[in-house]
């Protein structure tokens, strides 16, 4: 995450809040040095070394901007929180979703609070994946719900629900009541490896040998980046048969129908007979 490598270790000279109600903060943080910054779910949390945690939410339309220090972007967003350190400055525009918060009140957060495990969390096992999957509360909800639920695994957004369920090769219609144990542990391991790959390698999510092929070929990133998401009637990798997009909810979701068959339908099929 570049805003935590820009930030991590250095002192935040001035932190300068826009919104009238935070800025008693501006001296209480200023000059403190940053331990660390990182996501959770789809807040960012900037911790001071006086133990306060600056927690934002991007929302819809917020964005965080890393530049020289004293050099605004060109932007016509409403700058709401600004951190400058001795060489750069980390800029938050648009977001409103600001707080900060102490050691006691941070799990406590109305936001944090309903998340469920962070996908990007090294003590997350995929066997707490298949727990999750298989509890009472997410094993009758459908896959493509279940993915976009923070509070079933936080950090995952729209474009890795489509990259992980074609990995796993499940339908985003089923649930998981309807897979086997083999097909809920590689759902599992997906949901863990393909978030902490997007992480890495700053949103590539496809094998890392199809990315090699695609730049040798001189390909552009557009071409390689994903393995299904966005690639609405291009080649399925798996089988050449044309992805197919489909809109859930008012969000589109990618599948291949070869590659990931409805199980649930199958199912149904099956006890009728």
């Amino acid at each position: 995450m570049r805003i935590d490598k820009v930030l991590r270790g250095r002192e935040a000279e001035v932190v300068d809040f826009a919104q009238p109600h935070l800025q008693r903060y501006r001296s209480v943080l200023s000059g403190q040095q940053i331990d660390w910054v990182s996501s959770r779910g789809k807040a960012l949390l900037t911790r001071f070394s006086n133990e306060l945690t600056l927690y934002s939410h991007n929302q819809l339309y917020g964005r965080w901007y890393i530049v020289r220090r004293d050099q605004l972007p060109a932007t016509n967003r409403t700058l709401r929180v600004a951190i400058h350190t001795a060489t750069h400055s980390a800029l938050l525009y648009s977001a409103s979703d600001i707080e900060v918060l102490t050691p006691e009140t941070l799990p406590l957060q109305k936001y944090l609070a309903r998340l469920g495990p962070d996908a990007l969390d090294d003590r997350v096992h995929w066997r707490d994946i298949v727990a999750l999957l298989e509890s009472p509360q997410f094993r009758r909800r459908t896959l493509a719900a279940l993915y976009l639920d923070q509070g079933f695994v936080a950090g995952i957004g729209n474009y890795l629900r489509s990259e992980i369920l074609f990995e796993a090769r499940v339908n985003p219609f089923d649930r998981p009541c309807d897979l086997t144990r083999g097909q809920s542990g590689r759902l599992a391991r997906a949901t863990l490896d393909l978030t902490r790959q997007s992480l890495a390698t700053a949103g590539i999510t496809n094998k890392p040998s199809r990315v090699a092929r695609a730049r040798r070929a001189g390909l552009s990133r557009r071409h390689y980046r994903f393995a299904i998401f966005d690639r609405q009637g291009e080649a399925c990798f798996g089988c050449q048969n044309p992805v197919q997009r489909l809109d859930v909810s008012g969000r589109r979701i990618y599948l291949c129908t070869t590659c990931q068959p409805p199980l649930r339908v199958n199912t149904q099929n099956e006890a009728r007979t």
